[in-house]
């Protein structure tokens, strides 16, 4: 399990969470909510992990929506900081391009 993942579900449980101004443009356009995203970092599933990425370290995870529907959710830490955990974007995969799972890229 990701040391990462671990790290933001804590900082989640806490309520140290901001969503990115995009990450607000998303949930609105996929028709999902804030609190049903924040809640799902619980089950989440780790897809890709990015230590390196320029603005924090970030992952992207496999979530479920409120009817169960997988929604991908890209998850960080600014760059320099302990928390907040960060809800950069979220959004409903496509499935052309991944696989039925949804976590691996076709």
């Amino acid at each position: 399990m990701s040391q990462f993942i671990e790290k933001l579900r804590l900082l989640v449980s806490a309520g140290d969470v901001r969503i990115s101004e995009h990450g607000y443009d998303e949930l609105a356009e996929d028709g999902l909510t804030a609190k049903e995203v924040i809640d799902g970092i619980v089950d989440a599933q780790v897809i890709e992990e990015y230590p390196s990425y320029p603005k924090g370290p970030c992952v992207l995870v496999l979530q479920r929506d409120r009817l169960g529907q997988p929604i991908h959710v890209v998850w960080g830490i600014p760059r320099g900081h302990d928390k907040p955990a960060v809800l950069i974007t979220a959004y409903r995969p496509d499935p052309e391009r991944w696989d039925e799972a949804f976590i691996r890229r076709r």
